[in-house]
């Protein structure tokens, strides 16, 4: 097939791609000082991107592990096809250090996804171009090991494997910004956004095979009902069902929720809800997020009754499922609304990010409470585009003491994205 440059040419936007990327030296490690003690629900920039070595336009949260925060940038890096790097508590501070820059070859290029760990504490993610097939490259699954002996020194890159190289054909093309998922057994589940039988996309697996890993297809997408062009990511329930969006096609073409449920080695695919791009919403990126009582919880980049996208619930009702709309976003842009999977804390609050929503049209931060039957919105923090960041794609995440991270692709210092920090 003839891979798409970007996730977002699909949907007419304009690419964030700078027109090029300044060459520069840079120390792998730097530290950027926090300011004095925080109030209530302050915000703060933790690091602003350069466009170097370090990185630019961090389209992906981060993943946060150990009090460390852990992320990709979608260009920049050594070769400017992007990086994968660790930020890190140092005093009152924070120390940044890069573990890998892609090389667009078989490694991949332009990583647009979170990364997850592994069992073992060794990292897994995407990249969505990238690989030795179909031109630019479909894309890879690429795994990270630290080094074997302690790092003596800044340049201590993390070894990278490439688990999968995705060809354009049957297996999919083009993972998007759905993060990795595993199973209990260690398996990798994913979607792409492209490819598949249909070039509409795919669901697939990755198993442990031997000294490599064997990809397949659980389920491609036919571009009708079922929908088309997943870009989120998986979530499994208890019984071991897989649930996901699709950003286009289902009976209203603007979009699906669907669930995969295991049969033997195959998988039955069953849409749970078609976007109409009305009251409801349209056009999902992100995936679903699951509470104990196994209710569905997301969010859509349009539609609603500010047109800004929405947050919605599924609840399952013996063999259907039950939409409730949760709350609607004002209109800020092209597709403004949240493009991430929600964050839902201990109490069931749901945390999650705008791409353009906002006093400045530039994004906000969100949470959403459970309050007398509804739900009550806050806003944590509306971007402005400048030095505090602006336009975010990713999740939100947040740490024992309740502190909240995320990143902004662009905006900050030098223009490149930053990553933030809220503290209650």
């Amino acid at each position: 097939m003839n891979c798409q440059r970007r996730s977002q040419s699909l949907i007419g936007e304009n690419s964030l791609a700078a027109t090029a990327v300044r060459t520069m030296a840079i120390t792998l490690v730097l530290t950027f000082i926090l300011l004095p003690a925080a109030h209530a629900q302050t915000y703060h920039v933790i690091y602003n991107f350069t466009g170097g070595g370090d990185g630019a336009y961090p389209e992906a949260g981060v993943t946060l592990r150990g009090g460390n925060l852990y992320g990709t940038a979608y260009q920049g890096g050594s070769h400017n096809r992007g990086n994968v790097f660790k930020l890190a508590r140092n005093g009152s501070g924070w120390s940044f250090s890069l573990l890998y820059s892609f090389t667009g070859g078989a490694d991949g290029s332009a990583p647009i996804a979170a990364v997850v760990f592994g069992r073992d504490g060794t990292i897994y993610g995407t990249t969505e171009f990238g690989g030795r097939n179909c031109g630019v490259g479909c894309g890879t699954v690429f795994h990270l090991r630290p080094p074997v002996s302690v790092c003596k020194s800044a340049l201590c890159f993390w070894t990278e494997t490439p688990l999968y190289q995705f060809s354009g054909s049957s297996d999919g093309a083009n993972p998007g910004y759905g993060q990795l998922t595993f199973d209990q057994a260690g398996n990798l589940y994913g979607t792409t956004i492209f490819g598949g039988m249909n070039a509409r996309g795919v669901v697939y697996e990755l198993t442990p095979s031997g000294s490599g890993w064997t990809e397949r297809a659980i389920h491609t997408f036919s571009g009708s009902s079922d929908g088309e062009n997943p870009y989120s990511s998986l979530a499994f329930d208890a019984a071991g069902d897989l649930y996901g969006t699709t950003f286009l096609g289902g009976a209203h073409g603007y979009g699906a929720v669907f669930q995969l449920t295991p049969s033997g080695p195959s998988w039955t695919e069953k849409t749970l809800y078609a976007f109409q791009n009305l009251s409801d919403g349209g056009q999902p990126f992100g995936g679903v997020v699951l509470d104990n009582a196994g209710n569905l919880y997301a969010a859509t980049s349009s539609g609603g009754s500010g047109n800004g996208g929405t947050v919605y619930q599924l609840m399952p009702s013996g063999s259907n499922w039950i939409f409730s709309l949760l709350y609607s976003f004002a209109s800020g842009g092209y597709l403004p609304g949240p493009y991430a999977s929600l964050t839902m804390d201990a109490a069931g609050d749901l945390y999650g990010t705008t791409k353009q929503d906002g006093a400045h049209a530039a994004g906000s931060i969100f949470k959403l409470t459970p309050s007398g039957g509804g739900w009550t919105e806050t806003n944590l923090y509306n971007f402005t585009g400048g030095s505090d960041g602006g336009v975010p794609y990713g999740s939100v995440v947040i740490d024992a003491s309740g502190n909240l991270y995320g990143t902004a692709s662009q905006g900050g210092t030098h223009g490149y994205g930053v990553i933030w920090e809220i503290t209650p």
